[in-house]
């Protein structure tokens, strides 16, 4: 047996100092291009295998906390804040005492986006026809007599409230719980929490209809400091649903495929070095628009839709409407999306040109109305409202008082409000909290917006206490530190 000499031993002994004195830091440094290929080989084997898809899929379906009684939502956004007491929420009372001052109580301390208690502001009744409609006897003006028609398919909530009252603050509040900036959106949340059913389109689909976009713009359907590939993705209603989606002339399919590939393999690369999960975002998007390129002009070709349910929509296929976005909606959750959103503008009623009561709102009503029926029943007929909750509102309503415009009008109103909801594990043909005899205040059952999302997540099966992100070192949550279960809309 062959002893080691001493100079053997010696260098023996300055190599385990070495080792000893080596970090792991310098480990991972040394041995960072063998760790590195090894990774990026798994990673584009992942990406290239044509198998189901793999936990590196952010939106793969995920499990929920609970029993799921939803599986999708569709969210029917009446930007700018549909007047309540012209549409369901009927005060005899008020109507009584039109034209009179309103009691001091009511307005002492209270803020507004256009007046105040020194405006000698008078309470105002509505001007509509109201009538109890269906078994249920939900009070519906004539403003939305096909929205009537469903009455016993709708759970009406009119205790609703919010905190905020200027438009953009609002939106950004009944969107994201939050009144800044940064905060993911429901839409986020929900796909962040439950992920998606659909391959081949986003998780989170926004469609608009209306003479402009809803104010403060992307923010409201945008994944805050969530990853960017829960935010929500516009389509268009025609023509090209995302513009510069289709293959330009001259490149073929298998060209393109290569290209991104390449791009994939980049990124990939880059995802392995610095571990950003905004990188894995910009992979998913590639795939996704790639898949897109077929399955997105699929979605919005509805020439496949027979003449019977276009009428019941009232679409002309050629123009584009919230009627068709309502059709696109069902078509989306048909497909596996997991959240779709509507917006239509403009809803805003002070009085003022372009924006009364007695002009302007009744058209805002006839755009929305059939659509909304139409969708309640076609979901219903094809067995998918069950299993869809459907949430239509704005983000505030309006006040029991007149505003002095150019014309009728009323304001900003924020303490009590209606909303309705239909399917996905809500009690049909019913009504969830009152305000009080003048339409100002929520007086039963109120349902604060924290209260309104944390019980559209429980009815997905998502327990709003647990779905968090870590960001900052604080865990963030759709509800913050508040949100209750309103028990009394459940089914």
């Amino acid at each position: 047996m062959l002893m080691p000499s001493s100079n053997d031993i010696s260098q023996l002994h300055t190599t385990q100092a070495k080792l000893l004195a080596g970090t792991r830091r310098h480990f991972f440094s040394r041995c960072s291009m063998g760790l590195g290929s090894i990774a990026l080989a798994s990673l584009m084997a992942e990406q290239q295998a044509k198998a189901a898809p793999s936990p590196q899929d952010p939106l793969a379906p995920q499990k929920p906390h609970g029993a799921p009684r939803a599986k999708n939502v569709i969210y029917l956004f009446m930007a700018g804040g549909p007047s309540q007491l012209e549409l369901f929420d009927y005060k005899p009372k008020l109507q009584e005492l039109n034209g009179q001052p309103i009691p001091q109580s009511f307005i002492e301390g209270k803020r507004f986006a256009f007046m105040n208690s020194s405006h000698g502001v008078k309470l105002l009744g509505a001007r509509r026809e109201f009538k109890q409609h269906g078994q249920s006897g939900a009070w519906v003006s004539d403003l939305l007599p096909h929205t009537a028609s469903v009455a016993d398919d709708l759970c009406f909530v009119k205790s609703c409230a919010t905190e905020l009252f200027n438009h953009a603050p609002a939106k950004l509040f009944m969107n994201t719980g939050s009144g800044q900036f940064g905060r993911p959106s429901m839409g986020a949340w929900v796909t962040y929490g439950l992920g998606s059913e659909s391959r081949d389109l986003p998780g989170f689909v926004v469609l608009q209809s209306g003479p402009r976009g809803p104010r403060g713009g992307a923010v409201n359907w945008a994944s805050g400091f969530l990853p960017t590939t829960y935010q929500g993705v516009p389509l268009r209603g025609t023509g090209e649903p995302i513009l510069n989606l289709s293959t330009p002339g001259g490149i073929s399919s298998a060209s393109q495929r290569k290209a991104i590939d390449a791009i994939r393999d980049l990124n990939l690369a880059r995802l392995v070095e610095t571990g950003d999960a905004e990188i894995q975002t910009r992979i998913n998007s590639y795939e996704m628009a790639y898949r897109m390129q077929t399955s997105a002009p699929d979605l919005i070709d509805i020439s496949g839709e027979s003449q019977a349910t276009l009428d019941m929509y009232g679409v002309d296929p050629l123009q584009p409407s919230f009627a068709r976005n309502c059709l696109l909606a069902r078509r989306l959750v048909e497909r596996g999306t997991r959240f779709v959103q509507l917006y239509h503008t403009n809803w805003d009623s002070h009085g003022g040109p372009g924006e009364t009561l007695e002009d302007d709102f009744p058209p805002r009503c006839r755009e929305i109305d059939q659509g909304c029926a139409a969708l309640i029943r076609d979901l219903k007929s094809r067995g998918l409202l069950e299993d869809t909750l459907v949430v239509w509102g704005g983000e505030f309503g309006r006040t029991p008082m007149g505003e002095n415009r150019d014309k009728t009008g009323r304001n900003h109103h924020i303490d009590a409000f209606t909303m309705w909801f239909a399917g996905g594990g809500v009690k049909a043909g019913h009504t969830f909290g009152e305000s009080d005899e003048l339409g100002f205040n929520a007086v039963e059952d109120k349902a604060h917006v924290h209260d309104l999302h944390a019980t559209i997540l429980h009815l997905l099966g998502i327990d709003h206490k647990k779905l968090t992100f870590r960001f900052q070192g604080r865990d963030f949550r759709l509800t913050d530190v508040h949100g209750k279960l309103l028990r009394g809309m459940l089914a």
